[in-house]
């Protein structure tokens, strides 16, 4: 992606309209996420314990990765002025450091009433699917809404 987002109106938007993000996770993207969101469990930040783990070594957080979905609704698909509303997750399997995710967001459904917008989420690393889910957002309206006319003084 060239642009650094792209905004769309819900009326620009149609139902099959796609965007998909690419992210190598980083040991620096970990590190940061615990620390953002003060979850340190030693399955993501420490070699040692994750050894002894079904993993076998370090995961990235599960909400990381889904953070990467809000990335692209935030930016790309819907973009700017989209507010989440809900968001389902289904972890299917780890994110391991140094890992390619593949981000994908299609749009499912679109309801006028309230700009309501349905979007099926993905993430696939190595063509598995690592999570998937669905995010309702509103989306802003390209219409101008008329601001009602300043009263007039009678004399």
């Amino acid at each position: 992606m060239t642009a650094p987002f792209t905004t769309h109106y819900f009326e620009d938007l149609s139902v099959g309209m796609r965007e998909t993000l690419m992210k190598t996770v980083m040991n620096e993207d970990v590190i940061g996420f615990a620390n953002l969101s003060g979850d340190h469990n030693p399955i993501h930040l420490s070699e040692h314990f994750a050894r002894k783990t079904r993993f076998g070594e370090r995961i990235a957080h599960g909400l990381y990765t889904a953070s990467l979905i809000s990335a692209v609704l935030g930016m790309y698909l819907p973009g700017p002025g989209a507010v989440y509303l809900s968001q389902t997750l289904n972890f299917r399997g780890p994110v391991r450091i140094g890992d390619v995710v593949t981000i994908s967001v299609e749009v499912a459904e679109l309801v006028p009433e309230g700009r309501r917008v349905l979007l099926r989420c993905e993430c696939v690393v190595d063509n598995r699917v690592v999570l998937d889910g669905e995010a309702r957002v509103s989306v802003p309206t390209r219409r101008v809404v008329p601001k009602p006319a300043p009263a007039v003084a009678s004399v």
